[in-house]
């Protein structure tokens, strides 16, 4: 479909439906495009912990971090090409492309032999293929509701949630029955189901419109709570999927049976599910200010808890708020410029978080392993997310100050 010329009034607000059922078939299809996706990414830390103490049991954990901070960044790291191309009109291949390819990496996975056949399978391509998905999933929604925007995005990113409680329990339950590489392949026949959903339901409601600039539009640097709030993200990233990753092991390591340290994320994944749902339509940065602060409290305090109950608890508080985060993370910016550009500059935002999301994770595990345990982790970590809190509340200030008529 060839673009619009500037100008073109087919995205027109006051069209946008703000619901129906076509409108909430592409929420669902989002929420299992985020289940497939984010689900397993989420779970990532079930597998630091297996490699750690089998198949790489001599690799360090810094080095096994890397897989899944891969994992990570390569999910934003494509949205600024992903985010561009949806502006463009042209989406829909690339996703249906990038799902066959993220089911046929995971079936694959159980074949990998050496450290650099993970990185490479686990961590590049799996990373690319999920952020392909995710980048138009997210900014479709934008095209189908505007007041009940934020419902939307939290609903869409309770599917990750999902996903990140369900793919804990069944590696846990399946590993020890049919071993690891018949999970594998288990967990990517599953993967069929909600990444066809996706590809059939989420679609772009509003005709392509060519907007000014190229691949990376600078100009839109030129707002400085979009600059602000883009270094906050990488900030942010550095330091928010730390407990995620280590907090399985860290618990086996402390003491508590493999039994049950292997449910921690999945528990901090449901928790998440829970404030998904919660949305601040008229103000997300209200929400997201105080949670994400709770998350960099969190993050100093879980290196000092011992016990089940005690990390049960972190578990569901920190999954909480970071559930807060994620799923107000891109509402922000679609207030940040004009309709046409919301792919161009999701993606430019996640491209920047990216390389926090890259380097945060084994920059923990190499505080780990210079300092002997988590206590500095968590200083590392948590000082990181409390710090992008900073630069949150700056943003929240130039907003107001507009909207004051000060600016």
């Amino acid at each position: 479909m060839a673009p619009e010329p500037a100008g073109a009034t087919s995205a027109d607000k006051t069209a946008i439906p703000d619901g129906g059922l076509r409108a909430w078939l592409v929420v669902i299809g989002a929420a299992c495009n985020n289940a497939a996706t984010f689900g397993l990414i989420n779970s990532w830390g079930v597998f630091q912990a297996y490699y750690e103490t089998n198949i790489m049991s001599g690799i360090s954990a810094s080095q096994i971090a890397w897989i899944g901070s891969i994992q990570y960044s390569l999910v934003f790291l494509p949205g600024l090409l992903v985010g561009w191309l949806f502006d463009l009109g042209y989406h829909k291949i690339p996703v249906v492309g990038a799902s066959a390819l993220f089911i046929v990496t995971t079936f694959l996975t159980p074949q990998c032999t050496q450290y650099w056949n993970f990185l490479l399978c686990q961590g590049f391509v799996v990373g690319l293929s999920c952020g392909t998905i995710f980048g138009p999933t997210t900014a479709v929604l934008s095209q189908w509701f505007q007041k009940r925007l934020g419902v939307a995005l939290g609903v869409a990113a309770v599917g990750g949630s999902i996903g990140g409680t369900v793919f804990p329990i069944i590696a846990r339950r399946l590993i020890p029955v049919v071993g690891f590489k018949w999970t594998m392949r288990i967990i990517s026949l599953i993967l069929i189901m909600p990444l066809g959903v996706g590809s059939l339901t989420v679609a772009r409601r509003i005709p392509p419109i060519r907007v000014p600039g190229g691949l990376w539009n600078l100009a839109a640097f030129s707002s400085r709570p979009y600059t602000i709030y883009c270094c906050s993200g990488f900030v942010t990233f550095l330091g928010l999927y730390t407990v995620l990753t280590y907090i399985d092991i860290s618990a086996e390591r402390n003491g508590i049976s493999a039994d049950f340290s292997f449910y921690l994320v999945s528990i901090a994944n449901a928790a998440s599910g829970i404030s998904r749902i919660l949305s601040c339509e008229t103000g997300p940065l209200n929400l997201m200010i105080p949670m994400t602060a709770c998350a960099g409290i969190l993050t100093y305090v879980w290196p000092l808890v011992h016990g089940k109950g005690l990390l049960v608890t972190i578990a569901v508080l920190y999954g909480f708020c970071i559930g807060t985060y994620n799923s107000l993370l891109t509402l922000p910016i679609i207030s940040m410029g004009v309709s046409g550009d919301v792919g161009r500059r999701i993606g430019m935002f996640m491209s920047i978080t990216a390389i926090g999301a890259l380097v945060g994770p084994p920059i923990s595990g190499t505080i780990n392993s210079i300092t002997g345990g988590y206590k500095w982790v968590g200083t590392y970590a948590g000082s990181t997310i409390m710090l992008a809190v900073a630069l949150i509340m700056v943003v929240r200030y130039l907003v107001l100050r507009k909207m004051w008529g000060k600016f």
